[in-house]
């Protein structure tokens, strides 16, 4: 992000998300995804359940609200350090094939530097 804007977009086909023409099927419960860094593709997004260790790095990260940092692996069982990116995101939800998640500043100097965005494109 020191480059400026950061725009993800993960991409998902319908085929073999939620079955056959299932209109009501959640975009967040797709479970593999194209994924894009600002119109390059850079591979691939799975959605998981979170493992033990992961529900460690979210138990030390309680007390911050907003900020960036590191967590120390050796504080959480692991031998590599994880670096985090935690603040207030702002949900757009366009229709049931896209939806959107934005940074917001809580001081409005920077403007908007981080965006997800999610889509789900048809098969014709």
């Amino acid at each position: 992000m020191r480059g400026g804007l950061l725009r993800i977009a993960l991409e998902s086909s319908d085929e073999g998300t939620c079955g056959s023409g299932n209109e009501n099927c959640s975009l967040l419960s797709t479970p593999v995804w194209t994924m894009y860094c600002n119109g390059k593709k850079v591979g691939f997004a799975v959605k998981k359940k979170p493992m033990k260790s992961d529900l460690l790095v979210l138990k030390q990260m309680e007390s911050v609200v907003v900020g960036a940092g590191t967590i120390h692996g050796k504080d959480i069982n692991r031998d590599d350090d994880i670096m985090y990116l935690r603040g207030k995101f702002e949900r757009v939800q366009g229709s049931s094939d896209s939806e959107s998640f934005h940074l917001i500043d809580p001081e409005c100097s920077m403007g908007q530097q981080l965006s997800i965005f999610l889509l789900r494109s048809r098969s014709s």
